[in-house]
């Protein structure tokens, strides 16, 4: 039957020399006849044409057809169907290939044999598989997401073992190797030329499944296809260098063309939502320039709502020709349609590779760094007679079996157990030392980042801390309250997983065995208990808490520094750079210590290797490191320095003034007179002293002192200085960051002085004697310091001591920021104080904006005013400042309440005993709106700037486009 068949090829080339012969061959050993072979050439600037009239043209009847590079896929086929009807010829069926789609020998036998066996069948495709491998599957029919995904209905890298060869209805077949009835195509109007390149064959399906047509899938019959254009081989003046772009455009515009006129606004949207969502997830795997054809793809559909409602006339009529009043076949179209529920699968897939991947590359570099420091220490020592670590001594048990039977584990699940014990007071919500109350939502800090004038006082121009932005983000789910408490809970166990991380890769530095379990978890240990001992939790000091938890994980990523891998050192650069913004949002000292230890390290290594270290892949990646944060955290230091609040780049944050720390302190491991006693903080110091005496690790241990020394000596002229406060007070600068990182660098050479007992094996026994006696010393000392911070650690958070404002007041006030509070204390003899209440009080972020505010002297000039003699514009001045309640303290000063008494626009107040208060009468109206410009373009280049340095700081998780 398939004898008297006609058939005619319509052959579509561009540049395709490198796959024609190939082609050519596998058209000419068809075992079904050919009527006549059409071949068009779109602009190649090979010998294409040539090569197909030479290998045809003794054949069958062959016609070589030249159009210009313009002209596209539906362009060229329906170039072919014309000069069919031009040379009188009529087929059956038209059979469209590529010339990268090379067909089996019985490819057209078994289309042509479905189409007699199933008459119904209007479109026919074969069964595709990849070329040059010729066994992986590429498609058995195609259909289309909701979200434009093209799907197959195949796994990833899928082989062909007979297992999908049925022969079953689909929503649309490739293009390369399809069998058409010619007179269907035809009715169909042919291929969309608005889709020249891509997405013409899921268009076309869509259009003969509404149109009551049936697409069938023959999986007996095979062509192998290139996919040249699809994996960016091959470029022409329709795909350019953006292919991505043009196939999502296509997916995009199909998508529009054909949906319900009912689900079309719907769809807009879902599009709009989901290419963001895409972008997002190709920036995630460092994919920028497909993140940005998607946004592209949505804007040049969109932009032209004229071509997508014409397309949709065009296809109703072309329905309404076919099927009359029977409508398009919407049961059809939607059975063969992918699943609603696809693309979220998909989406999930996505995150599951993304983890794994990243955890993949975590695990290259670390046995990459293994590695190097095996070969580094082959020659130092042999391996201990016996080493083992406990993953090969429970590998081939259960998790479950492996905890409990691992001393390790079982140790750090009582260390965090004891943690958590000791943080128990703060459930339910805290506050007191340097710690302020909380706001009451998310919104609050929000609103704190984003306002340039802040209504804190009588106003305020200085900005918000940095910390108010990542507090804002987290504070979504969970509310502030709740966020400071896990923040403060969890603080320890953090720094704790963070330095072992850290200590286990300088422990693989110096030998390839690395530290035993039982090291590192000691010094993972002693590191969480440093801001629970130093009296920085029970101080309220949450800045030194949380740069605690932080400081590892920067470590951990500075270490990439020395990576030989060029990329990998720059991606350090961004992860520390990150890390370290973070880190400097509540700790700002942070940048400074950093960046002279920073200084000085890389001014060793030019005096030690300067070859080396002139590549710019060498010294770039530690001076990106500290770009980073000046970038990400512009919207707070720029505007602090301009409006002569510098002060905030130096300071602990919190709540001021706050105990000054000395350097014995310091030594101590103390924060003012606050932590546990000097004994427990004096340990580290001590062995890391002790740690000098081994050879074998003396280098790594000096520079653990030379960090310790530096940071010292940033330390000194902070200790020795002070920032002025609102009120006169003065506040030392921070010294939080400098007593972490002089226990970090302590605690690290301390490790690598047991490191050098253990593995290393120092042969002097008195040596050995001592440091056995001072590593036992030590070993007691985390157990002591959990024990104390257990029982007695949170002893210093003291609660707030009650507000002088009475309640309905204070209720009046958190309604309308125009009904503040102004607050007297003293006396006229020894002097007035005053502060202003808003909102719900002072809370964390505000309470540092009102200290760093400078007084304002005609605020000032008015309440002298006030207080010494009745003035009426006194108090319309307070209204128009925002003032409704004026409230004496207790003590009140008899002649102050006099003068207030006898003020007209003063109407008494009722107030508890000692406290005298009054309400300024008229009313005050809204407070005047404040638009800062300058502030929003810092916005602007923050919000940039964090997503992009993001992307930068992942790894290269990008899948092949083979995938």
């Amino acid at each position: 039957m398939s004898q008297q068949v006609r058939v005619a090829v319509l052959l579509v080339s561009h540049d395709g020399a490198s796959w024609l012969p190939a082609v050519l061959d596998g058209l000419r050993a068809q075992t079904a006849p050919l009527d006549s072979v059409v071949a068009i050439d779109t602009g190649s600037k090979d010998d294409s044409p040539e090569i197909v009239r030479q290998a045809l043209e003794d054949h069958v009847p062959l016609a070589v057809r030249r159009m210009p590079a313009s002209a596209g896929f539906p362009d060229a086929v329906a170039d072919g169907l014309q000069a069919l009807a031009a040379a009188g010829r009529d087929p059956e069926w038209v059979w469209i290939l590529h010339d990268d789609a090379k067909p089996a020998p019985t490819a057209l036998q078994e289309l042509l044999a479905v189409a007699a066996q199933r008459p119904e069948a209007d479109i026919l495709g074969p069964k595709l598989r990849e070329w040059p491998s010729l066994r992986r599957l590429l498609e058995l029919g195609v259909t289309i997401s909701g979200t434009g995904r093209r799907e197959t209905g195949l796994e990833r890298g899928e082989y062909d073992q007979g297992q999908h060869d049925e022969v079953r209805e689909v929503f649309a077949v490739n293009t390369a190797g399809m069998l058409v009835r010619r007179t269907v195509l035809e009715e169909l109007g042919g291929f969309d030329a608005a889709l020249p390149i891509f997405g013409n064959d899921l268009d076309l399906g869509w259009r003969a499944a509404a149109a009551g047509r049936t697409t069938v899938i023959v999986p007996k019959a095979v062509v192998f296809h290139a996919e040249a254009a699809h994996r960016g081989v091959r470029r022409t003046p329709l795909t350019g260098r953006h292919t991505h772009f043009q196939e999502r455009r296509a997916a995009l515009f199909t998508l529009l063309v054909n949906a319900r006129g009912v689900t079309l606004p719907f769809q807009v949207v879902r599009l709009a939502l989901g290419t963001l969502l895409r972008m997002v997830g190709l920036l995630c795997v460092r994919a920028v320039g497909e993140a940005l054809d998607e946004l592209a793809a949505l804007f040049s559909v969109l932009r032209h709502p004229g071509r997508v409602l014409a397309a949709r006339r065009t296809r109703r009529e072309a329905v309404a020709a076919l099927r009359g009043d029977a409508g398009p076949d919407r049961e059809r179209v939607r059975r063969l349609l992918a699943p609603w529920w696809l693309p979220y699968r998909h989406g999930l897939d996505f995150l599951g590779d993304l983890v794994a991947a990243a955890t993949n590359q975590a695990a290259d570099v670390a046995e990459r760094r293994r590695a190097a420091a095996a070969e580094r220490d082959a020659a130092v020592a042999p391996p201990p007679a016996r080493h083992r670590d406990e993953e090969d001594d429970y590998a081939d048990t259960g998790w479950v079996v492996r905890f409990f039977t691992s001393p390790t584990a079982m140790a750090t699940a009582l260390v965090v157990l004891a943690l958590l014990i000791g943080v128990r007071d703060i459930v339910g919500g805290f506050s007191g030392g340097a710690l302020s109350p909380t706001p009451g939502s998310a919104g609050d800090w929000w609103r704190l980042h984003v306002e340039g004038w802040h209504p804190i006082g009588f106003g305020s121009d200085v900005p918000a801390p940095a910390y108010v932005l990542p507090l804002a983000l987290l504070a979504w789910p969970v509310g502030p309250s709740t966020l400071i408490s896990l923040v403060m809970a969890l603080a320890a166990p953090v720094a704790l997983w963070g330095a072992w991380r850290f200590l286990r890769v300088v422990g693989r530095f110096v030998t390839p065995y690395g530290a035993p379990r039982w090291l590192l978890l000691w010094g993972s240990v002693m590191w969480a208990l440093v801001p629970l001992a130093s009296g920085a939790w029970g101080g309220g000091r949450w800045g030194v808490v949380v740069a605690s938890a932080i400081l590892p994980w920067l470590a951990h990523a500075a270490l990439g520094f020395a990576d030989p891998d060029a990329a990998h050192r720059w991606r350090a650069g961004w992860r520390t750079g990150l890390a370290l913004a973070l880190l400097t949002a509540v700790a700002p000292s942070s940048w400074l210590v950093l960046a002279v230890l920073i200084g000085v390290l890389v001014g060793f290594a030019f005096r030690l290797a300067p070859g080396e270290v002139r590549e710019r892949s060498v010294w770039g990646p530690p001076v990106a490191a500290l770009a980073v944060p000046l970038l990400v955290l512009v919207p707070w230091w720029l505007p602090a320095v301009l409006e002569g609040a510098a002060g905030t780049l130096v300071l602990d944050i919190g709540r001021w003034p706050s105990a000054a720390t000395s350097g014995w302190d310091l030594l101590a491991g103390r924060v003012g007179d606050l932590g546990a006693p000097a004994a427990v903080g004096l340990v580290l110091p001590v062995l890391a002293l002790l740690s000098l005496i081994p050879a074998a690790t003396r280098i790594p241990v000096v520079a653990c002192w030379v960090v310790a020394a530096v940071t010292a000596a940033v330390g000194v002229p902070l200790a020795v200085t002070s920032v002025g406060l609102a009120g006169g007070d003065g506040q030392q600068p921070g010294l939080g960051i400098v007593l972490l990182v002089l226990q970090g660098a302590w605690l690290t050479a301390a490790l690598l002085g047991g490191l050098s007992l253990h593995h290393l094996g120092d042969q002097r026994r008195p040596v050995q004697a001592g440091l056995a006696l001072a590593g036992l010393a030590g070993l007691v000392a985390p157990l002591v310091g959990l024990v104390w911070f257990a029982v007695w650690g949170g002893e210093d958070l003291t609660d707030d001591p009650p507000s002088d404002v009475p309640v309905y007041m204070a209720q009046r006030a958190e309604q309308a920021d125009q009904d503040g509070i102004l607050v007297l204390r003293g006396s006229i003899a020894d002097g007035l104080s005053y502060e202003v209440h808003r909102g719900d009080g002072m809370t964390l972020g505000e309470d540092e904006i009102a200290a760093l505010t400078p007084e304002d002297a005609e605020v000032t000039a008015v309440i002298r005013s006030l207080v010494t003699a009745p003035d009426p514009d006194a108090v319309q001045e307070l209204s128009r400042r925002g003032i409704l309640y004026v409230v004496q303290a207790a003590p009140a000063d008899g002649s102050v309440a006099s003068s207030l008494d006898a003020t007209s626009g003063l109407v008494q107040a009722s107030s508890s005993r000692g406290t005298r208060a009054w309400q300024v009468d008229p009313a005050p109206g809204p407070l005047p709106e404040h638009h800062d410009w300058v502030r929003a373009l810092l916005l602007l280049v923050q919000g940039i700037a964090i997503p992009v340095l993001v992307v930068l700081a992942l790894p290269p998780l990008r899948r092949s486009r083979d995938d």
